[in-house]
């Protein structure tokens, strides 16, 4: 299991419904990509921190170790920014107004991701997918979802434990045996990956697999006191963006 994913089973708010976090999380969101970048996205980096840390319960390090991925592509996505080419002067230089550019992408991106995050710790796939196919889903649809998600897991299960053999055999000891690695690493996994895929639909047929995957599913309903919260957390987040905007600019 990902570390996300166990975090999201373990989570303070794992009983709540998913519309519950939807609207908290990704109306989070949707303000960093509408509001201006300042002071908009930094109140909304800050609130999504601070939901994640305090009342969601995430543990700062775990939140980091998911984080810096999303982070990384952000920075990644902004440093063209900061360069121009072709032009006066010299083939590349420093683009007029590149920082600040540059510094607006990476808080609208970075704070967006926040969002994301908050609904991903909070909310499990498993309590996600199968509640698709009552807004209008099609059940087929989700059912490949749950099956790509778990054969996701049983793909980097074996991937680990084939990684695990090959160090025990002293597959890693050289540049060369690295290599001879990660080539036997692929083949195996390809060759399990279908392997498994072929069990599986053997087993879905034995047991009178119709075109619909049935799961049970935790009761929950949505709050109306926490959806109102969330809704008044996002207006204040959009009101104080609106008041200080003027002052800080």
């Amino acid at each position: 299991m990902l570390p996300i994913d166990a975090a999201a089973h373990s989570s303070r708010w794992r009983r709540r419904h998913p519309v519950d976090k939807a609207v908290l999380g990704l109306g989070l969101t949707l303000l960093a990509i509408s509001l201006p970048p300042w002071p908009g996205a930094a109140l909304v980096l800050v609130t999504a921190l601070a939901v994640l840390l305090g009342p969601a319960g995430v543990p700062a390090r775990r939140l980091w170790r998911a984080y810096r991925v999303p982070l990384g592509f952000c920075a990644t996505g902004a440093l063209p920014l900061l360069v121009r080419v072709g032009g006066p002067g010299a083939f590349v230089g420093l683009a007029d107004g590149g920082p600040a550019r540059a510094g607006e992408l990476m808080l609208r991106t970075s704070a967006a991701s926040l969002g994301v995050l908050l609904f991903a710790f909070t909310t499990p796939m498993s309590d996600l997918l199968p509640r698709l196919v009552r807004a209008g889903v099609p059940a087929p649809v989700v059912d490949v979802a749950l099956v790509t998600y778990r054969m996701s897991f049983l793909l980097l299960d074996s991937v680990r434990r084939i990684r695990e053999a090959q160090a025990a055999r002293l597959g890693h000891t050289s540049r060369a045996a690295e290599w001879r690695s990660l080539a036997g690493l692929g083949a195996t996994a390809f060759v399990r990956a279908f392997d498994r895929a072929a069990r599986l639909q053997a087993g879905l047929a034995g047991r009178g697999y119709d075109g619909t995957l049935r799961v049970l599913v935790p009761e929950a309903r949505v709050s109306v006191r926490f959806t109102a919260a969330s809704c008044a957390l996002l207006a204040t987040v959009a009101a104080l963006t609106l008041v200080l905007e003027g002052p800080l600019s």
